[in-house]
């Protein structure tokens, strides 16, 4: 039997629709992957009732690198803040919405879900 080999992109993908699934079932709602501006990329942005919610997903097959969670470093954090303020912006929610930033990292076959994970403060 061959073996199959995913790309690095793939399985992005894969991760950020489990983590999609994931958030589902805890009652949040999708209502855009993988938003893109000159500024950024977000992978899934999130309702959590009456808060947006922007979430970073992370994937590491190999844990000696470090866990997923810890390689959102603080350049990466206000790639993904600018990137949501864009979004707010863009859709006229700026100052009619609250909004987080939440982490979902995926090691070692576990799931790690971090609320709140970083702010713009």
């Amino acid at each position: 039997m061959p073996i199959i080999l995913k790309s690095k992109q793939t399985i992005g993908q894969l991760a950020e629709q489990k983590a999609c699934d994931f958030l589902t079932a805890k009652g949040l709602q999708l209502k855009t992957r993988n938003y893109r501006c000159k500024l950024g990329e977000i992978d899934l942005i999130m309702q959590d009732q009456h808060e947006i919610v922007f979430v970073e997903v992370r994937f590491r097959t190999h844990i000696e690198y470090g866990d997923a969670i810890e390689s959102i470093d603080v350049y990466k954090q206000k790639k993904i803040i600018h990137s949501a303020l864009n979004y707010l912006q863009k859709h006229y929610l700026l100052d009619k919405t609250d909004s987080r930033f939440d982490v979902i990292g995926f090691s070692n076959g576990h799931i790690n879900w971090i609320k709140d994970a970083f702010s713009y403060d």
